[in-house]
């Protein structure tokens, strides 16, 4: 196929097999949002992956899924090129850096955050091209696919603006340079001097909200404006520790996903990104799993970020149901909105990133069983009873009828934090969790003199720290495995001294600790388990778990082995990408995989630097 005037190389067309070149490293990219959606930037200036309204909503540029159909936005220099990229500091704002040999240009990415009632559905997101140095040529190509390119869509002219119209969205596009259309993409080619600039705008057209320009006036507005909201925010941290820069970015992403109307914090902006390239280990992120945005809001409220907390709890108060009834008082994930019909199904049309089929939307683990949500819950609640806001009354009985089920129900097996789908089995890590529930809530009725059965409490947590000392330690393998009665190692235990369960120099977790190092840990990178060894139901391998490994520096640092756990901590910062950011997991050549960027990466992240610093003194 031969590329229309302008067109990228990661756009021309579908190869057989795929081609890598057509992919940028998954880690090739950073993040912008408004707190209701976001998008992925690459370094090339291609936004390749971005869904509108909301997180989500349907992809309108999904080209990291499928660089022929998938759709994208190209912003580049029209001229041989390096290509840097940073955040503008203390910001979100994005900005890609383009060395040609006649100049240096500049495209500044953002997504103004405001809260004008009357524009809160604009959406909009704006490019201002730069150069900053000599003369640039820039070319740009806006080609969305709208509902993951499966409806189609018209391109018109209207008062000055190219409208992008599907059946059930519309985007305005808006420049400061000349534009022209074809029946399904923009494109537009121009040159700029030194000190001159260019403004593109595409905003989300509805009922309620009418396209408008955005002069470069506005631009500079809205470019100032976007940029003290962050620093604002930013300045609120009572972090000032060793590792300054990479936790207040860690801390910058998980604001990213968070979604602003109902407090709702996502797992990740992404779907299907694969923990293995070829593989079918590829998973739908963009929900609210209740175990990963209680340990975010911990994350958020450990650095005085108490609001996203309160606004977590408020999203649990509101719209999620913790009265007992059913197969238990929650589901392990939820809709942004606070939905629980999650279905999951996969989209034949696109090909995947680099050919990793499927790709998949909706996330069939919401049905599953995991106890040890609850744990998450309760701590979440008892922090933020601790550091932030008193539990109201109504919270507190809703908090108390989760605890009692746990004490009816933790007996039992269940598909465990990795959502496996090779069956149910009595995890380690659910029962830790849930003697984690009871334990936390006991101590904030003592705390707070709240009404509670404490003596039925405690005889339920007593017997599951019995059955955990029991059941869980393998004499053969001398350490606790991942489910009673087996000898698999995991690396979820690593949270036994981090949640106070056991001592962190007890003999028996000592020796748990040297044998996860010898099984699971390479170069400070953890496998969370061997799947040959405990099979998941799942096909293909994986690489190391992000989490695990900021988990194994925090249990190393409370062992009393400062030495390792800071080389650890250094080793894994040097595979972050070049903005700071992580995926979910980093395979055996060092690159990142799996939905980019993790919530749950960067969670933990925090944690391990805030208890390492203090373990450091």
């Amino acid at each position: 196929m031969t590329p229309e005037p302008g067109q990228h190389t990661r756009m021309t067309g579908r190869r057989q097999p795929y081609a890598s070149a057509d992919y940028l490293p998954i880690a090739d990219h950073g993040l912008i949002g408004d707190l209701r959606t976001a998008a992925l930037v690459g370094t090339d200036g291609t936004i390749d992956w971005y869904c509108c309204p909301r997180f989500d909503a349907p992809s309108v540029f999904g080209s990291i899924l499928d660089a022929d159909r998938g759709g994208s936005f190209e912003l580049a220099a029209d001229a041989p090129t390096r290509t840097k990229q940073f955040y503008f500091p203390d910001t979100n704002v994005l900005i890609t850096r383009f060395f040609t040999e006649d100049g240096v240009g500049e495209v500044q990415d953002f997504m103004p955050i405001t809260d004008d009632a009357g524009e809160l559905g604009r959406h909009r997101l704006i490019r201002r091209v730069l150069c900053v140095r000599g003369s640039v040529p820039f070319r740009a190509r806006v080609a969305p696919r709208f509902d993951y390119a499966r409806k189609p869509h018209i391109v018109r002219r209207q008062a000055g603006q190219i409208l992008f119209e599907s059946a059930d969205l519309a985007l305005a596009l808006t420049a400061t340079v000349a534009v022209e259309h074809d029946a399904q993409n923009a494109t537009a080619s121009f040159k700029l001097g030194e000190g001159e600039s260019a403004v593109f705008a595409l905003d989300c057209v509805s009922d309620d909200i009418t396209p408008r320009g955005c002069p470069h006036a506005e631009a500079e507005q809205q470019f100032t404006a976007t940029v003290a909201f962050w620093r604002r925010w930013l300045s609120s941290s009572r972090y000032r520790g060793r590792w300054r820069e990479i936790v207040h970015r860690s801390a910058l992403t998980l604001k990213l996903l968070t979604y602003a109307p109902t407090g709702a914090i996502v797992a990740a902006p992404t779907t299907s990104l694969p923990e293995q390239i070829g593989g079918g280990r590829n998973w739908d992120y963009r929900y609210v799993w209740i175990r990963d945005a209680a340990f975010c809001a911990y994350a958020l409220l450990r650095l005085g970020f108490s609001s996203e907390a309160e606004a977590f709890m408020k999203f649990l108060r509101e719209r999620v149901s913790l009265r007992a009834g059913g197969q238990g008082p929650l589901q392990i994930m939820y809709g942004i909105d606070g939905r629980t019909d999650l279905p999951e199904h996969e989209l034949a049309e696109l090909e995947g990133y680099r050919g990793s089929a499927p790709v998949r939307v909706g996330n069939a683990a919401a049905d599953q069983l995991q106890l040890d949500i609850y744990g998450a819950l309760i701590d979440s609640v008892y922090l933020c009873d601790k550091w932030g806001q008193p539990i109201p009354s109504d919270q507190w009985d809703s908090a108390c009828e989760a605890v009692e089920w746990v004490c009816d129900h933790w007996d039992q097996p269940d598909e465990g934090i990795w959502e496996t789908r090779g069956g149910r089995k009595n995890f380690l890590y659910s029962r830790l969790m849930c003697w984690v529930a009871i334990e936390r809530a006991m101590r904030l009725a003592h705390r707070r003199g709240l009404p509670a059965d404490l003596s039925r409490w405690a005889r339920a947590r007593d017997a599951i720290y019995r059955q955990i000392m029991s059941r869980g330690w393998s004499p053969t393998r001398r350490a606790f495995v991942q489910h009673f009665d087996g000898d698999v190692l995991d690396a979820a235990v690593l949270m036994m001294p981090l949640t106070k369960f056991i001592s962190p120099t007890d003999p028996k977790w000592l020796a748990t600790l040297d044998a996860l190092t010898a099984d699971l840990v390479s170069d400070s990178l953890v496998y969370r388990y061997d799947p040959a060894a405990s099979p998941d139901g799942l096909r293909g391998a994986e690489g190391t778990f992000s989490i695990c490994s900021f988990w194994y520096v925090e249990a190393l640092a409370r062992a009393g082995r400062l030495d390792e756990a800071r080389l650890a901590f250094e080793k894994m910062l040097t595979y972050a990408n070049h903005l700071g950011l992580y995926a979910e997991q980093i395979s055996h050549t060092g690159e990142q995989q799996g939905n980019f960027p993790q919530a749950f990466t960067h969670f933990a992240l925090i944690s391990a630097a805030f208890n390492l610093d203090r373990a450091l003194g």
